[in-house]
């Protein structure tokens, strides 16, 4: 099944890029999840992003676009899913880390070099911060 999905790049003060880890594994990914029925884009982000981190962002622009085989994802639970993703750059605009809806057991900045393996494989060049390059798979 194909999910069209979004998925946010929030970065601290100096740059580092927040993660959040599923708390039913122990993998880690960017703030992200599905684009709801009636929902642009947009505000998925935004809205998947508040639900996971606690955090209010802005969606400043899209840094890449990416689907097909390198996008699936198979959960504990057995369902295989193939993610259609929009990513944006997003500016926090308020709000404090904090888990709001039981999907997120961990958070944390990471740099572009000390990154863990995602559970979703985007190309390492959307988090050098250079938007010079376009991104659509």
């Amino acid at each position: 099944m194909q999910i069209p999905s979004v998925a946010a790049i929030i970065r601290d003060g100096i740059g580092k890029i927040l993660l959040v880890k599923s708390s039913n594994s122990d993998v880690w990914g960017l703030p992200a999840g599905a684009i709801d029925l009636g929902e642009t884009p947009a505000e998925a982000v935004v809205r998947e992003v508040f639900e996971e981190t606690g955090l209010k962002v802005r969606a400043e622009r899209i840094v890449g676009v990416f689907g097909g085989e390198k996008f699936r994802y198979v959960y504990p639970n057995g369902d295989a899913v193939e993610y259609f993703i929009i990513v944006f750059e997003c500016e926090i605009i308020g709000g404090e880390l904090s888990a709001q809806d039981g999907e997120v057991s961990e958070f944390r900045y990471f740099s572009s070099e000390e990154m863990p393996v995602l559970a979703i494989s985007y190309p390492q060049s959307i988090f050098s911060g250079n938007f010079t390059e376009s991104h659509f798979q």
